[in-house]
């Protein structure tokens, strides 16, 4: 059985690549700052302890791992844009990388591969350069996240320098009823509140939730894969259309639509607003050409899974 260690296993996407992972076979070690009271009883799901503020590590899971899928960040919306929390939302990022080439450096082990997650962030705003949007070629944006998922990027590039074959995925908005944006877009419309953000004309670069999950397993096993893939689906689409689309899903023609303000959002969020409003169309085409297929390539097709009105 072939070994998978993650690193932010126990946030929204490393719990469903947990189950998406350990369901294919493969035993999964998370690594996490505290053991769980109550371990889960599924097979092949064991816990290792790390902690990145002292640069320590369960050598041992790094030593019998055969790869590393490497997930760790806090959250960029979780909360305000302090200048102690972008601190934060840099140095989680960048210090577990460093703690993981550490200790792939110092220990002798069997990683064949390092899957690291990074953000479409990194990119600016609409018009995207290329015919399908900002593509992995294209220059970071400046501003805080394009920097910070340069540092990201670049803090964990030393792995290839071991040998190690490298794959980053760059993720966009991800949507799952297990958290994150979709569940932000999805409360208001549960009391007949259709929220579109700002004018509602901002392009949106999403994921399914089972989309990403199948990339990160098809990065593991296609070691053609190489370098920088953005994990986005083949169709972006305005905040106005996901918004309007998920309303009717679940309420029909029973709901309002509101918008919301840019200086009520800036109000609500502060600095990290103007990525909420921010319109950047990202290209899939690199990661189609891996001969990877989308279940979910339209967002009729997502919110038609995620709302269960798919039959």
């Amino acid at each position: 059985m072939q070994r998978i260690v993650i690193t932010g296993g126990t946030g929204m996407v490393g719990k469903s690549l947990t189950t998406h992972l350990s369901g294919k076979g493969y035993h999964i070690t998370i690594l996490t700052r505290k053991m769980p009271e109550s371990v889960s009883n599924q097979p092949g799901i064991s816990y290792a302890l790390w902690d990145i503020n002292k640069q320590q590590i369960d050598q041992v899971a790094i030593q019998r791992a055969d790869f590393i899928i490497h997930l760790a960040g806090a959250g960029i919306v979780d909360k305000r844009w302090t200048e102690q929390y972008k601190k934060e939302i840099l140095e989680s990022r960048t210090n577990s990388s460093k703690l993981l080439v550490k200790s792939l450096r110092e220990n002798d082990n069997s990683v064949k591969a390092v899957i690291s997650a990074s953000a479409i962030g990194i990119y600016g705003i609409d018009p995207a350069p290329g015919p399908n949007g900002f593509e992995e070629t294209d220059p970071a944006a400046p501003g805080f996240l394009g920097d910070t998922c340069v540092a990201w990027e670049e803090s964990i590039s030393p792995v290839e320098s071991l040998g190690k074959r490298l794959v980053k995925l760059r993720l966009g908005i991800v949507l799952s009823n297990n958290g994150g944006a979709f569940v932000a877009f999805k409360n208001p419309v549960k009391v007949g509140v259709a929220g579109i953000l700002g004018s509602g004309k901002q392009v949106i670069s999403w994921i399914h939730i089972d989309d990403l999950c199948r990339m990160f397993a098809e990065a593991i096993k296609n070691t053609e894969m190489n370098g920088v893939y953005n994990a986005v689906a083949p169709k972006p689409v305005t905040n106005k259309k996901l918004t309007l689309g998920l309303a009717q899903a679940l309420k029909g023609k029973f709901f309002i639509p509101l918008h919301v303000p840019p200086f009520v959002l800036k109000a609500m969020l502060g600095e990290s607003s103007v990525e909420v409003l921010k319109s950047t169309t990202v290209s899939a085409e690199k990661i189609k050409t891996t001969g990877f297929t989308f279940l979910y390539p339209s967002i009729e097709s997502a919110l038609a899974q995620l709302t269960g009105k798919n039959d």
